[in-house]
């Protein structure tokens, strides 16, 4: 069975969707035959995009702004998201971001708590909120995937001036593994995609230089930057795999340059 069958029908959220790794994602999930609901910070055009896109497909789509930091965003978000989807299967926790570029003699408390909150607290909390929701589609529905962006920084510390981003993102993979084996005997999988330099990005096109580029991808053993479309296709496959043996793992997506 391939995974558009797998997932025709299947409500999804996704946050940070409106925008590069986010939007192709969305629309990756919307062709592989989901209903989707889309978390926006500023990226309301990309939110009408997908919208079009939907409408084209004949799948149910909403979208909505919102703050994840603060203390109740995700709450309201996945509310949102179940009362237009009429329930949730999978989650894609996406929305993090480096923030700016700091040594650690530089980083303040004020720095540190944002880029944390941002790409640690937002995800528990989102997570928290579609926990029962995901449950009752386990229950209900044979299965229910979440599935969480990290980053390769995550695993080797980045590049000069992200501390506090790696530091967030290898967070995030210990908190797949740990939620993981929380709620795998509910029949939720959860697992994480790693990726390397992706160009085309905001995040990329605010924080990378070009001479940075050009040396990462030297040493990159396909000789090539990754896409959005080359995360996406692995969003959906992991997002597919509700009902499979695959829980409490990362995919790293870097060309070769990392592996575990």
């Amino acid at each position: 069975m391939n995974s558009s069958s797998k997932l025709l029908g299947k409500k999804v959220l996704v946050t940070a969707g409106a925008q590069g790794i986010g939007l192709a994602t969305s629309e990756s999930l919307l062709r592989a035959g989901c209903d989707v609901f889309v978390h926006y910070h500023t990226s309301a055009a990309g939110a009408e995009q997908l919208a079009t896109i939907a409408n084209e497909l004949g799948r149910t789509f909403g979208s909505a702004a919102g703050d994840l930091t603060s203390s109740e965003g995700g709450k309201e978000l996945v509310a949102q998201a179940v009362d237009q989807l009429g329930g949730l299967d999978i989650l894609i926790n996406n929305a993090g971001s480096l923030v700016a570029r700091h040594n650690i003699e530089t980083i303040t408390d004020e720095f540190w708590n944002k880029v944390m909150a941002l790409n640690v607290d937002s995800l528990w909390r989102v997570s928290q909120a579609a926990q029962p929701h995901l449950i009752q589609a386990a229950t209900e529905r044979g299965g229910a995937s979440i599935v969480n962006l990290a980053s390769l920084a995550g695993r080797k510390g980045g590049h000069p001036g992200s501390l506090a981003y790696s530091t967030s993102k290898g967070a995030v993979l210990t908190f797949t593994r740990g939620l993981a084996n929380e709620l795998g005997p509910h029949g939720i999988r959860v697992n994480a995609l790693a990726p390397g330099l992706i160009l085309g990005t905001s995040f990329h096109n605010t924080h990378t230089a070009d001479e940075s580029a050009k040396a990462t991808i030297a040493g990159i053993p396909l000789g090539r930057a990754g896409t959005v479309e080359d995360i996406a296709r692995a969003v959906v496959f992991f997002a597919s795999e509700f009902d499979g043996f695959i829980t409490g793992a990362t995919l790293d997506i870097n060309g070769g340059v990392w592996s575990a």
